[in-house]
Parts: structure tokens; sequence; C-alpha cells
């Protein structure tokens, strides 16, 4: 199971840059695995829950794994809540990614944490609004291989000119940029 101390450790030193989005996420972040006792509780609503995100680089493109989310309707990167069998945060992103998108990981690759992004959920049924405090990892694909599934009704690879006509957050391009320049 993974402790709030774990993941403060991996969030504390993380270096958000000139990406304004990613230091008060960071902020928002620190403040929630200081604060709260049960951070990775999907049953947290207030002030919301750790999430996972990954970012999976293609095996030999400059493509990025997206996914059109089923309830969101909108273009996202595959990710999720944390569960307490997960053995690491970058695990609980890659179990998402493998989840949704029938991706197989490339399990050389060293995931790294690539960016941070606090975002509203809105209500659906028994959750009211509420805040997910995500940590994106970077992952790289073993194949390009990918499938759709009922959490990902639409799934492909993506490249920089794609971004705008997907409407992609500026917090992912930001990651995703992140990413390239640390891989």
């Amino acid at each position: 199971m993974i402790t709030a101390a774990e993941a403060l450790d991996t969030v504390a030193p993380f270096d958000p840059q000139h990406d304004g989005l990613a230091r008060k996420s960071q902020e928002l972040i620190l403040g929630i695995l200081q604060s709260s006792a049960a951070p990775f509780s999907r049953d947290q609503f207030t002030p919301g829950h750790i999430t996972c995100t990954a970012l999976v680089l293609h095996p030999s493109e400059p493509l990025i794994l997206f996914m059109h989310h089923h309830r969101l309707h909108r273009w996202l990167l595959p990710g999720g809540h944390v569960e307490p069998s997960d053995a690491s945060l970058s695990a609980a992103a890659a179990r998402e990614a493998v989840e949704e998108t029938s991706v197989r990981l490339d399990p050389a690759f060293a995931p790294f944490l690539a960016g941070l992004d606090v975002h509203g959920i809105p209500p659906k049924k028994s959750e009211p609004f509420h805040l997910h405090h995500d940590l994106i990892w970077c992952l790289r694909a073993a194949s390009d291989a990918i499938e759709i599934t009922d959490e990902a009704p639409q799934v492909l690879w993506a490249s920089s000119s794609d971004f705008g006509r997907l409407q992609i957050a500026d917090s992912i391009i930001n990651a995703i940029r992140r990413a390239e320049s640390l891989r």
C-alpha cells in the first residue's frame, strides 16, 4: 500500500520549471498529502483525492497515447484512482493505461513524474463535484497496439500537431513538453 509519506517524497522534489499550473498543483497536492488522513481514498471529496495519469510515449514515433473519456466527453491521457493493491504511484498510472487502452508497456523504461495537475470532476450519481490531485507519469509503450474499451470508446496516438484539434488541456501539453525534455 502506498503511503502519503512516499507520495510526499515524490511530489516535493518535482521541479515545475516555468509552469505556473504545475507549480500551483504541486502546492495543492503537497497540502492534501500533509493534511489528509486518506489522500488516496476515492470516497474523500473534500478536498479531493490523489489520482495517477499515464503519459504514454509511442515506442518509435513522436506520438502520445490519448483516449476519449466516456463520461467527460473529451480527449485525455489514461488514468484514474490509486488502488490499495498498486505497488507504487507509477504502477497505478500503468495499470490504468492498460485497463483503459490495452496498451502494452515497455518494462525496460523507467517511469518518471512528468507533471502535476489539480482539476475538477463534475458530480455524478452519488459523487459530488470534487478535485483530482493528479500525478502525471511518463511511460513508454512496447508496441503501438491499443484497443478501445468501455472506459475509452476511442483511443489514438496523437502528435503535437493534433493537440489543438483534440482540445488537449494546457496542463497535459506542459507535461508532454517536460517529458520530452527529460527523456
